[in-house]
């Protein structure tokens, strides 16, 4: 299934702190809550999944959700749910014990055992049936060196699978400033990185683990990215076609034109 495209150079790139700062801005200065962004993260994630990997037969697909104890963690619960509400058949793994999970992805995960969706420890990832996808939500922007303890084993078990793995914002492992790809990180098939592209992930080693790249409408006001602290021009109507768009290595001559030759327009 085709998507709206546009260039890599048209759109400005984030560092780890720039995007720290956009976050703060959205719920101290524009009051956005995080549990919207949330929310609105895992939608998009989860239309992602079903139009580029699922396709068809959503009922007879197995899905695979890995979660941490972050936002990433808690837009992949989300993604959770709404491909359980559409009909795949969804599993959770958790890399820690919920004490160590911070409040909104707590929340999501509380929706989703009253949902009765499989959650499990990501300790039991080797007796998991085969799937149709893996969805990477372990480690964020926050990573501080390689991954370690039951992430690091999640992450060393979602490259030895078969099906593709879609990581959200970022392949787990991978330094979102620097481009740097620790030992291990997630071999994605695609990332949907949130709000703007994120520095790192143009890196020469992290296009080799990134897999294709997708950027999902998360809610940021492009007036916020003009705010002093970030000095960002941006433009409105980056997300007037879809709330999902792919991200390629075209001119921004060509821009407009495989746009509409890759397009497919949610908001016609």
């Amino acid at each position: 299934m085709k998507f709206y495209v546009l260039s890599e150079d048209s759109i400005p790139r984030l560092t780890t702190a720039q995007m720290v700062e956009v976050d703060r801005l959205m719920t101290e200065e524009y009051h956005i809550e995080l549990l919207q962004m949330m929310e609105n993260a895992g939608r998009c994630l989860a239309i992602l999944a079903v139009r580029r990997f699922l396709k068809k037969k959503l009922k007879k697909k197995r899905v695979i959700v890995l979660a941490g104890t972050g936002g990433n963690g808690g837009g992949a619960l989300v993604s959770a749910r709404r491909l359980h509400s559409w009909g795949a058949n969804v599993s959770v793994y958790l890399s820690s014990g919920e004490e160590k999970m911070t409040p909104v992805p707590l929340h999501q995960l509380d929706i989703l055992k009253r949902m009765g969706v499989k959650i499990k420890s990501g300790g039991e990832l080797p007796q998991a049936e085969p799937v149709a996808l893996v969805i990477d939500g372990l480690l964020g922007y926050s990573i501080g060196g390689d991954p370690a303890g039951l992430a690091k084993t999640m992450i060393e078990w979602a490259n030895g699978q078969a099906a593709p793995v879609l990581s959200l914002d970022t392949p787990s492992g991978l330094d979102l400033t620097t481009g740097t790809v620790h030992l291990p990180t997630v071999r994605a098939a695609a990332t949907l990185t949130l709000a703007l592209p994120k520095q790192g992930l143009f890196g020469e080693n992290a296009v080799e683990v990134r897999g294709e790249l997708y950027l999902a409408d998360i809610g940021v006001p492009p007036e916020l990215y003009a705010e002093p602290s970030l000095g960002l021009k941006v433009k409105r109507g980056l997300f007037a076609k879809s709330d999902v768009v792919k991200i390629n290595p075209v001119s921004a001559e060509e821009e407009g034109e495989a746009g509409e030759e890759e397009g497919e327009t949610d908001k016609d």
